[in-house]
């Protein structure tokens, strides 16, 4: 009888998950469906945009993979990293000729959502562009 609990509260786990798009495009997994994106846009080239999001999350923790498509022309670049054991991806992408919009995006190991976290990423990005 207990396993057969188990294996019901088991399932009953798996089916409430599921999963997220991320600002890089790949998918990761959710127990929340929360806001855990933040968007900012500036009025500075998708090269600057980019060097100042590696710099803020190089400050605050590890880049785990930059993606950088071969196939666009550099209007498109993001990363995932992890700040304070959590995920984050940032997204880095031209809108118009000068202006670059920066999606960052956090979530714990588990799913959770960390909206302060992308919220405060997203400024030190802001405040490394105005140095």
């Amino acid at each position: 009888m207990k396993t057969f609990i188990f294996a019901a509260f088991a399932g009953l786990i798996l089916v409430a998950t599921g999963c997220v798009k991320t600002a890089t495009g790949s998918h990761s997994p959710a127990l929340t469906w929360s806001k855990d994106r933040v968007e900012g846009r500036y009025q500075r080239s998708v090269e600057q945009v980019y060097q100042a999001s590696v710099k803020v999350i190089s400050d605050n923790g590890v880049i785990v993979t930059e993606y950088i498509p071969h196939d666009t022309t550099n209007s498109l670049r993001s990363l995932q990293g992890k700040v304070n054991n959590k995920n984050v991806w940032v997204s880095v992408q031209a809108v118009d000729p000068g202006v670059t919009q920066v999606v960052v995006q956090s979530r714990s190991s588990m799913g959770v959502s960390d909206i302060a976290l992308s919220h405060e990423l997203e400024k030190e990005i802001a405040l490394q562009l105005a140095r």
